[in-house]
């Protein structure tokens, strides 16, 4: 793990954060065909306006980034009363292995705590298999009863962590 600052996008980043959460994506092939997300992916101005966007940054620039959100935030796609959630996260390809992705999700545990809310939740693509080793090597277990689907063949597991 590379020696990183985890903070808040400044506005001056928004553009850069955004094209870095869309190549992440697409470079995984995790953009569906037809789909706006790559639009959704690359807007952070907007995500820092209604959630809480992240990065992991180093002396080099930006390596990841997360979208934190409250209950009640627009972004929320299965968080309830008294559960942090993030989504859109996303590690630059130059620091892929450096557990980044592990950092950031870190964070976001860490900051729902601080928040004190009693568990943490996300939503991953069925295919994201290496997301969701991160996620269960830091003790996110599955919940099955909120899995759901945006669109028709994206299938999302829903996974929690209680604090």
């Amino acid at each position: 793990m590379v020696t990183t600052d985890i903070r808040l996008a400044r506005p001056a980043e928004y553009d850069q954060v955004g094209e870095l959460t869309a190549e992440a994506y697409d470079n995984d092939g995790f953009i569906p065909a037809g789909s706006d997300y790559g639009l959704t992916l690359r807007n952070a101005a907007d995500r820092a306006a209604k959630a809480e966007l992240w990065v992991a940054a180093d002396a080099t620039g930006l390596l990841g980034t997360v979208t934190f959100c409250v209950p009640g935030s627009v972004y929320g796609e299965l968080g309830r009363d008294g559960e942090g959630e993030f989504r859109m996260l996303g590690v630059a390809a130059r620091a892929r292995g450096l557990g980044i992705g592990t950092a950031l999700s870190r964070h976001c545990v860490d900051r729902s705590r601080e928040l004190g809310f009693h568990r943490v939740v996300l939503s991953s693509a069925t295919y994201m298999a290496p997301a969701h080793r991160i996620y269960e090597r830091l003790g996110f277990t599955r919940l099955p009863e909120r899995d759901w689907s945006p669109r028709p063949g994206v299938d999302l597991y829903a996974f929690a962590l209680d604090l």
